[in-house]
């Protein structure tokens, strides 16, 4: 066999191989215009070659690479299916690169990329079941690193977060480094990345169209692709639970599309099941999700640590007085500190920040809770009210068409919108961009745009406020029962349990505070029969022992990390991260995290509750010698 990276080679060597008898075959098939797709050799000009001069004539005519596909595309038809395997690795090694600088395109094309806005995640590892070991050490590398999987098979791993802590940007980061190079080389041909979110725009449901979809190129080799070396393949489907709202067993909703069961049989490994899988997620998504898995490696992405804040806040202002005087505002108040742990939550503070900046205004303002935070960015983005007051209906009509949208979106499972849909609700999707972001779809001949929340969380703010938004303020009050009635049914909380963002929206603005910090951003009077309604609501949400959506981002619970150690009793945790240094490029934001047991210290252990002895401290080394179960967004 040649080198795998000499097409010109590979030509000549295939036609080696051949019979006399078979030669006479393969040229009769080159006259074959149909075959060929195009312009086959004269018969006269194949007449009398041998198999130098035929591979010369072969790749004058077509060029080196594609004088292969010649060969393959008649071997195929002789049925010499050996031939084909071993050329074809041709094929592949050289769309492999074509595959690598489509991806690279791709992130180019984006206003800002991921390198230019990615940061350090802080990442935990569950221990394998069953497993004595009391130590682990996690690299992004480590991922699917053979000596973890023992005799378990195909790696999958499940990389889980909470609304916001950055699993989709690190998924874009690892096939962007994968592409460059700088990841997994060697070990993996392809690295596909599907969005559970688009995919749905997908008409076709079979794999090869899934691939042909990921590869951005109709004409993709995708039977060689799955065909060739499928355990060199790694699926990286991102947002597993934007695919269905599993958790919400009420839910009107369509059967499971087509492309829903397809990627349901990847899962599992019904299909290639000899590939590599990594999902992301949320927690709230785990439960239907385990079920089509086997022998998962769980991770749990935990956002930022006190140095990537900072790191943050320079990349996103640039302007150095603005990093200052934004940091310093944010340190000077504990919620918005902490919060910004959450990497969505910090985007949404900078933006909130600059947005005041660049309209002179002074803030003042001190945000109790997540909500205060989203409700601060959406008060400064709407369109402002007139000098008279609240009298404008713009910025009333642009929030409730939001809202409109949101809600339909929510109780439909759906995140991608059309114009046309936009329009129905009132909205102009060019001119709400801190609201809405784009994605341009190609079908056929035309080109669709389609727009999404920029982040699902504020599709879930929308949603919630949307209780609180109607048309006539006398039917306000049944209607909003009935709606909060509902959505309680879709998922009733039980002990223990995560409630979704939408509840826990709505559960901060039944808040006194917080309603009337609502009326006065949104110049909105919430009806006194809502007011009961939102009081009802928060007396069934309080007696159940809910988990909010970013408590474990803003503390590390007892109970949390005794779950990730299988049981085991704890005295002392120590948590070490480790930065890598083996390799100066562009994914140099390896990391580990050591999780390590001592069972030294006696006595019980109890949690501190004091402002900095709650506060997650990560730096080179981080030891945890409590746990804050009390912070500001469980008050």
């Amino acid at each position: 066999m040649p080198r795998t990276d000499n097409p010109r080679e590979a030509v000549l060597w295939a036609l080696r191989e051949l019979t006399d008898y078979n030669l006479k075959i393969l040229k009769f098939h080159l006259w074959d215009e149909t075959l060929l797709n195009g312009p086959g050799l004269a018969r006269g000009d194949l007449e009398g070659l041998n198999q130098v001069d035929l591979a010369s004539r072969l790749i004058l005519m077509y060029g080196a690479h594609e004088a292969v596909k010649v060969m393959i595309k008649v071997l195929k038809v002789m049925n010499m299916l050996d031939l084909v395997d071993k050329l074809s690795t041709i094929c592949l090694n050289d769309y492999r690169e074509t595959y690598r600088e489509h991806v690279r395109c791709l992130e180019e094309m984006q206003e800002e990329g991921v390198n230019h806005r990615y940061n350090q995640l802080l990442l935990v590892a569950e221990p394998s079941p069953g497993s004595p070991t009391l130590e682990q050490e996690l690299t992004v590398e480590a991922l699917f690193d053979p000596r973890e999987r023992s005799d378990q098979g195909p790696p999958t791993v499940v990389i889980q977060g909470f609304a916001g802590t950055g699993k989709t940007t690190l998924a874009r980061k690892m096939v962007l480094d994968w592409a460059t190079g700088t990841l997994y080389p060697g070990q993996f041909d392809y690295v596909f990345h599907v969005s559970c979110r688009e995919v749905v725009l997908l008409p076709g449901s079979t794999l090869d169209q899934l691939l042909i979809w990921c590869c951005g190129d109709s004409k993709a080799p995708v039977a060689e692709i799955r065909r060739q070396q499928p355990e060199r393949l790694l699926f990286i489907l991102d947002g597993y639970d934007e695919l269905q709202r599993c958790y919400a067993e009420r839910l009107r909703r369509p059967a499971p599309t087509p492309i829903e069961d397809m990627l349901h049989r990847l899962l599992r490994r019904e299909v290639l099941p000899t590939s590599s899988l990594l999902i992301t997620t949320r927690p709230l998504a785990l439960r239907n999700l385990e079920s089509l898995l086997t022998h998962p490696r769980h991770v749990h992405v935990l956002g930022f640590s006190n140095a990537e804040k900072e790191k943050y806040f320079r990349s996103y202002f640039r302007d150095e007085e603005q990093t200052r005087n934004a940091f310093d505002f944010v340190q000077r108040n504990g919620v918005l500190y902490k919060a910004c742990q959450v990497p969505g939550i910090c985007w949404v503070v900078c933006s909130w920040l600059k947005g005041q900046m660049e309209r002179g205004g002074v803030v003042t303002e001190t945000p109790s809770n997540s909500t205060d935070i989203f409700m601060a960015y959406v008060s400064t983005f709407l369109p402002p009210s007139d000098n008279e007051g609240c009298s404008n209906l713009t910025r009333h009509k642009i929030l409730k068409g939001l809202c409109s949208l949101a809600a339909e979106g929510i109780q439909h499972q759906r995140f991608l919108f059309e114009e046309a849909e936009l329009r129905q609700h009132n909205l102009d999707g060019p001119s709400l961009a801190p609201f809405l972001s784009s994605v341009d779809y190609q079908e056929g001949l035309t080109i669709k745009k389609f727009y999404s929340f920029r982040h699902i969380s504020f599709q879930e703010f929308f949603h919630a406020v949307s209780y609180l938004v109607k048309e006539d303020q006398a039917q306000l009050g049944g209607e909003s029962l009935k709606e909060v009635t509902r959505l309680l049914e879709e998922k009733k909380p039980e002990a223990g349990e995560e409630m979704t963002l939408s509840m826990q929206f709505l559960l901060d603005i039944s808040q006194k505070e917080s309603s009337l910090n609502f009326e006065l951003k949104f110049c909105f009077k919430i009806s006194p029969l809502i007011r009961q309604d939102l009081k009802n609501f928060k007396e069934l949400m309080t007696s159940i022992k809910h988990k909010r959506t970013w408590d474990f981002e803003f503390s590390l619970c007892e109970s949390k990390i005794k779950n990730l150690v299988k049981g085991v009793s704890m005295n002392d945790v120590t948590m070490k991260v480790k930065h890598s240094s083996e390799k100066k490029s562009n994914s140099s934001n390896s990391f580990s995290v050591k999780t390590s047991l001592s069972n030294k210290q006696k006595g019980e252990q109890k949690c501190l509750t004091g402002d900095k002895e709650s506060e997650l401290y990560v730096s080179e080394k981080m030891a945890i010698r409590g746990f804050n179960l009390n912070h500001p967004y469980s008050q």
